[in-house]
């Protein structure tokens, strides 16, 4: 089974996240955000990239505070510090981990 990139719901609260992909050193991951989201931190050991495709977030990325709006995409390399700060509800996001 294929599951559709849209066929999703939006979460109360937080986030949910749907693994699409993992070959190899890739993992494809589809987010979707309510509009209530935790200031968790991450620091993950492999590069990270992700993509909004609909919606809008703010993150913190290495203590700089970055607005991402549809279309826009990040490079968030292994080790960064970073958390998403505020979301609109039903950002939908694509992140594509690579590991090492």
């Amino acid at each position: 089974m294929h599951p559709n990139l849209y066929d999703y719901t939006v979460p109360q609260s937080g986030e949910e996240f749907t693994s699409l992909l993992e070959y190899k050193k890739i993992k494809i991951v589809r987010i979707v955000s309510s509009a209530e989201v935790e200031p968790i931190e991450y620091i993950q050991e492999e590069d990270e990239w992700v993509l909004v495709i609909r919606g809008e977030a703010v993150l913190v990325l290495d203590q700089k505070e970055i607005i991402l709006k549809e279309g826009d995409h990040l490079f968030i390399p292994s080790k960064t510090p970073h958390r998403v700060l505020k979301t609109k509800n039903e950002t939908l996001w694509l992140a594509l981990h690579l590991y090492r």
